[in-house]
């Protein structure tokens, strides 16, 4: 089962975010719920669907001038779990905004948006608050899933749904006071190895693939809201406002959530899980999808990795 559509979650703004829904292949009555997000800010949720944990992919052949093939995942985290690709902050993929103000938001206001999302998503679908939920995305996702986390804990303390039980971070942004300081001895202990024409070409597949009025006719898309669809976009004016999401971690972990960070393979106090996955790149699930699909599926049944 697929769903996509638009929810809105500001009507003083008219912003409306789009997203794709994949139903469980194996047990979506029981099995977890996922909300994946992607980096940026600004790229679009559909990154997670065909590059990354979603069940399609695009075939890697020369372009003869149609439409790029897709084909099934055979490492689809769908295949495990239910999951929701969220075009977040407003502006990426699909999501737009009737008022051009309300493109004008930030790390705060963008993570209130997509907990508005929630809300009105599980109001619609209350057959999956009784499903283990959990937040996941990689890169600058990683900055805002835990402020999203902590406001959703917020709501579940005022005996609000859904059933939160952790989050999944890979390469994560924290801030930049403490990234960039280590950007350089990071890069020295593990070596970094460019996939710069492999990346390009995927990219320029899935910019074919959007721009094709087929495409949009399927995906319902609203006319006048997008123009040219891009991977992720760049000069949206959203205001970084948090300048540390590292109190969000220590506040959940040590408040009984589950997290697992794509670093090293040890477990740490206060359920905090770090794991490597050898050889990947930025978005490692993206260039390593075996060894991803390996550890998200041990990790999501409470299997050491």
């Amino acid at each position: 089962m697929v769903w996509i559509k638009y929810v809105g979650v500001d009507e003083e703004t008219g912003t409306e975010l789009f997203y794709y829904f994949v139903e469980s292949e194996r047990s979506p009555s029981t099995g977890p719920v996922i909300l994946w997000l992607t980096g940026g800010p600004g790229c679009s949720g559909f990154s997670g669907v065909v590059f990354e944990v979603g069940p399609m992919k695009y075939v890697l052949e020369p372009y003869n001038g149609s439409l790029p093939r897709l084909v099934y995942n055979q490492y689809s985290w769908t295949q495990m779990a239910s999951i929701l690709f969220l075009d977040t902050p407003v502006g990426s993929g699909f999501s737009y905004a009737h008022d051009p103000k309300g493109y004008n938001v930030g790390d705060i206001s963008s993570s209130l948006q997509v907990v508005t999302f929630l809300k009105k998503w599980f109001n619609d679908h209350p057959r999956y608050l009784s499903n283990h939920f959990y937040v996941g995305g990689s890169s600058y996702a990683g900055k805002v899933i835990p402020i999203i986390m902590k406001f959703i804990s917020e709501g579940i303390e005022q005996r609000q749904q859904p059933l939160l039980q952790g989050y999944i971070v890979g390469n994560p942004i924290t801030g930049s006071k403490i990234d960039d300081n280590f950007k350089i001895p990071y890069s020295h202990g593990v070596g970094i190895i460019s996939d710069q024409l492999y990346e390009s070409y995927r990219y320029y597949l899935s910019f074919l693939w959007m721009i094709n009025n087929l495409t949009r006719e399927a995906l319902k898309i609203k006319k006048g809201t997008v123009g040219e669809w891009i991977r992720c976009k760049t000069g949206l004016p959203y205001v970084q406002d948090v300048a540390s999401s590292i109190k969000y971690h220590f506040d959940l972990t040590t408040g009984g959530y589950r997290a697992l960070v794509f670093r090293f393979t040890i477990l740490y106090a206060n359920n905090l899980t770090f794991a490597t996955v050898k050889g990947g790149g930025h978005t490692s699930i993206e260039t390593n999808p075996k060894q991803g699909f390996a550890m998200g599926k041990r990790w999501l049944d409470n299997k050491p990795l």
